[in-house]
C-alpha cells in the first residue's frame, strides 16, 4: 500500500530556511548543538549554541517544522537546556547588564 501522507511546500520550504540559518551559525561558530522547545500558539524555539559558546534562536511555525529543521541541518538536539549543555553558553558584560537592569526593574537598554 502506498504512503499517502501529504507533504505540505510551505512547510517543507520553511524547514529548509531554517536549516539553511542552522547551518550558518554552526560554521561561523565552530559547530552547534541545539534544543527545541515548545512555546504555544507561536510554535517552537530552537535554541543554539556553538562550540566557542556563541548562541542564538530562531522560531519555527511548529515543532515537527522546527524539529525538522534541526536534522536537516545535522546538528545534536538536546532535550532540555541544563547542565552540561547550557554550561557551554559564554555571556558577556552585555548580556549581564541586560540581565540585571530587567532583574531590578530597569531599562534593559540603560
Amino acid at each position: 500500500m502506498a504512503d499517502t501522507q501529504q507533504v505540505d511546500p510551505k512547510a517543507e520550504r520553511t524547514a529548509a530556511r531554517l536549516a539553511k540559518q542552522i547551518s550558518a551559525f554552526s560554521k561561523a561558530h565552530g559547530g552547534a548543538e541545539g534544543q527545541v522547545a515548545h512555546i504555544g500558539e507561536r510554535g517552537a524555539r530552537i535554541v543554539l549554541v556553538g562550540e566557542d559558546g556563541g548562541w542564538g534562536d530562531l522560531v519555527a511555525p511548529s515543532t515537527e517544522i522546527a524539529e525538522q529543521a534541526v536534522q536537516q541541518a545535522g546538528i545534536t538536539v538536546h532535550e532540555s537546556f541544563d547542565g552540561e549543555f547550557a554550561a557551554k553558553v559564554k555571556t558577556g558584560p552585555y548580556e549581564w547588564k541586560r540581565m540585571a537592569g530587567i532583574q531590578v526593574g530597569g531599562s534593559a537598554n540603560s
